[in-house]
């Protein structure tokens, strides 16, 4: 006999199910109502085998678990009934968040994969939304809320997806769980990144966040929203090299007009002598990889094209409000790669723009004109 078998007793009426052993003569028999009948082994019979062939563990009395129980038993299956309330740290009422991407593999820099994170350095909770930019729209990337502080994993990217998250947007809303708060704004920071910096050992460091070097992008800093850097190294130059107004020089307290020619002591517009249009500015971007890297060592043909339209559109944006300038990106004849991809954005992102084939006898056959409209 064994746990779980059904027995009839011999010298009574009745029976029941083995739940136990006493000694080596002894067996319980546990009856309809379920109480255990202590018989000897030599008083029952054998009427039914446990059809599973397994032993039943006895019925355990009121606060004992049986041995069967404790074995399937699992910590991580108790549902989670208690949350320790977030910790708040002297001065993170102030309002810091970061984006985060910490690479995989520092070594192996231009092929490793990069760990996107969110940073909340505040006693605030942050409901986060992580956008894309899509062309004229934006895609969902994340959304969640977001403890005080803390990191949360977002994603892993790798490489040939980075040109995805160029260009960003974070949404965010500030708020305390049962007490009261101080009202921040609703936050929505565009954000640009500037990929070439993912081929910069240097720029990952170790931060007060992690000692894995990682590169930080902020994105709220004190309370107030991150504007992203618009400046390119064109506008720069134009800066350094234009010559200061001398202000201390009396200046006529009015402009004269000339519309239509200067005006004549009789009235009369002096049409022989009308104003010049103004000549259109003009830029020149040379798209060659040693123009635009120190080096290319390590790097994919494909980094080196990430590179190159990202400078393109850089150029573009930072353009393209002033109507009617001109600018000749320098590509190279080559296979035709970087040139293609170049008039598909131009096709699909920049619309109101015409373009063409540079001026051979300037540029050659390397090259492409693009006018702002």
């Amino acid at each position: 006999m064994k746990i779980g078998d059904k027995v009839r007793f011999l010298n009574d009426v009745g029976g029941g199910k083995v739940s136990g052993f006493r000694g080596k003569d002894m067996v319980l028999v546990e009856d309809e109502d379920g109480f255990d009948i202590p018989v000897l082994t030599k008083d029952v019979v054998l009427v039914e085998e446990d059809n599973y062939g397994k032993e039943e563990a006895p019925k355990p009395k009121q606060g004992q678990k049986n041995s069967q129980e404790e074995e399937d038993y699992d910590p991580a299956d108790r549902p989670i009934t208690f949350r320790p309330k977030p910790t708040e740290r002297k001065g993170g009422d102030t309002l810091n968040l970061y984006l985060a991407f910490m690479p995989v593999s520092i070594r192996q820099l231009s092929t490793t994969t990069f760990e996107c994170y969110l940073i909340n350095d505040s006693n605030y909770f942050l409901h986060i939304t992580l956008l894309c930019e899509e062309g004229p729209s934006f895609r969902l990337r994340y959304q969640g809320t977001l403890e005080p502080n803390t990191k949360l994993f977002i994603e892993e990217i790798d490489h040939v997806h980075l040109q995805e998250i160029e260009h960003l947007c974070v949404q965010a809303m500030a708020y305390k769980e049962e007490k009261a708060f101080t009202l921040k704004p609703a936050y929505s920071v565009p954000v640009r990144m500037d990929l070439t910096k993912f081929h910069k050992l240097h720029l990952f460091q170790p931060n007060i966040f992690s000692t894995t070097p990682s590169l930080l992008v902020p994105v709220v800093k004190d309370d107030r929203a991150v504007k992203p850097a618009s400046v390119v190294a064109e506008e720069i130059e134009e800066a350094l090299t234009e010559p200061k107004e001398n202000k201390k020089k009396p200046q006529p307290a009015r402009t004269e007009t000339k519309n239509d020619g200067e005006q004549r002591k009789d009235g009369r517009a002096d049409r022989s002598q009308s104003t010049p249009n103004k000549k259109p500015a003009e830029y020149v971007v040379d798209l060659h990889a040693s123009e635009l890297l120190d080096t290319t060592s390590g790097l994919t043909p494909g980094d080196i094209l990430m590179h190159q339209l990202s400078t393109f559109r850089e150029t573009m944006n930072a353009h393209l409000k002033e109507k009617g300038t001109r600018i000749v990106f320098i590509h190279g004849k080559g296979d035709g790669v970087l040139r293609s991809n170049i008039i598909q954005q131009l096709k699909h992102r920049y619309k109101s723009c015409t373009f063409q084939d540079a001026p051979f006898q300037e540029f050659g056959y390397g090259a492409t004109l693009v006018i702002i409209h």
